[in-house]
């Protein structure tokens, strides 16, 4: 009977506390439902902002409640202290997980190193970022498989990102002292010319004991092909320096067959025509980074709705001072800036 008294007693002043924290819960599942659970088909690239609106709403919810509970002001700033030691405790105990891949994600946000459809390379991982999500990045590698990387990888590794404005493509090759370095210089620039590489160059990088290492090297714009120029150049290699009856053989190639001097280690050329006639004009990235090239398409898009918006609100200044026949001139340049942001909108399911 005392037990009941006292919480009779007590009832009316935690009622308050009691309402405070059921809205607080039921504002929480709403807020969660609306902005992560309604649309699960979105990408982590936009679950990102939403997840960090979650997690500050419910740190402010935490906060409302302890504010409300019926306790005497002393003892409120007791229990918000004790609050802040606890989520510094879950930092400093978990800041090599939970934490720290969630800090490497708003991180990478701040840096802007790379976005949805660059090329990166993270230690032994290629290929192009599809999803960029609180905790971890997604790539899409050479053989069209998704892999996960945690955003603590990225921020404890060098990242390398291919940039938009082009790249170098190059490759390698070992060929003999027999042969001329001022012949084998001209043969590969013509190789790299072929190739659609501008600017093309080469280098001597090693002079081994038995052959010298030559690199060529040229400049690529179109970045999204960046794996068929790769293999495209080394094809032209062999192609070119066959064609001018140079030999590529390894420095201990042993033949048991008797040659004449004249004879060269060459394929039919015959064969080279039946190949060459087989190859097509298909770009192998439209079908090994399908998502990446989507998830890229999308982030230009989002760029070019923030770069509209900005040209708008700067017309909407001008308008303001402008006479009647300027006016109409600009009203109708917003709103073809405001009917493409729409359209663009629509597109991207925003």
């Amino acid at each position: 009977m005392e037990f009941l008294e006292q919480l009779c007693t007590a009832l009316p002043n935690l009622l308050p506390a009691l309402f405070a924290i059921a809205v607080v819960l039921v504002f929480l599942l709403g807020a969660n439902w609306l902005l992560l659970r309604r649309n699960r088909e979105i990408g982590e690239e936009r679950r990102f902002p939403r997840r960090i609106a979650v997690l500050v709403l419910t740190i402010i919810g935490i906060l409302v409640i302890l504010l409300l509970l019926p306790v005497g002001a002393e003892h409120r700033g007791q229990l918000v202290t004790v609050l802040g030691l606890v989520l510094t405790a879950v930092i400093a105990i978990a800041s090599t997980t939970f934490v720290a891949n969630a800090m490497g994600g708003l991180m990478l946000r701040t840096v802007r190193a790379f976005r949805p459809g660059d090329f990166v390379q993270v230690g032994e991982h290629f290929g192009r970022v599809t999803e960029r999500g609180l905790f971890h990045t997604e790539i899409q590698t050479e053989d069209r498989d998704l892999t996960t990387l945690p955003n603590l990888y990225l921020v404890s590794n060098p990242v390398k990102v291919v940039r938009h404005s082009g790249t170098i493509v190059s490759a390698t090759i070992s060929l003999g002292y027999d042969l001329p370095q001022q012949k084998i210089r001209l043969l590969l620039i013509e190789a790299a010319q072929q190739a659609d590489l501008q600017d093309p160059f080469v280098q001597i990088l090693d002079l081994g004991d038995y052959s010298v290492r030559y690199r060529v090297a040229g400049f690529l714009t179109q970045v999204k092909q960046l794996l068929t120029a790769r293999s495209q150049l080394r094809s032209l290699i062999l192609d070119t320096l066959h064609e001018a009856n140079v030999e590529i053989v390894s420095p201990s190639f042993v033949n048991q067959r008797r040659l004449d001097e004249k004879e060269r280690v060459l394929p039919p050329e015959s064969l080279v025509s039946k190949v060459a006639e087989k190859a097509t004009d298909e770009v192998p990235e439209n079908l090994i980074f399908d998502k990446a090239e989507e998830a890229g398409r999308l982030e230009h898009l989002r760029l070019e709705r923030d770069r509209l918006l900005t040209e708008i609100k700067e017309l909407e200044d001008q308008l303001k001072s402008a006479d009647s026949a300027e006016q109409s001139r600009l009203e109708s340049e917003i709103q073809t800036r405001r009917s493409r942001c729409d359209t663009i909108s629509t597109e991207i399911g925003e």
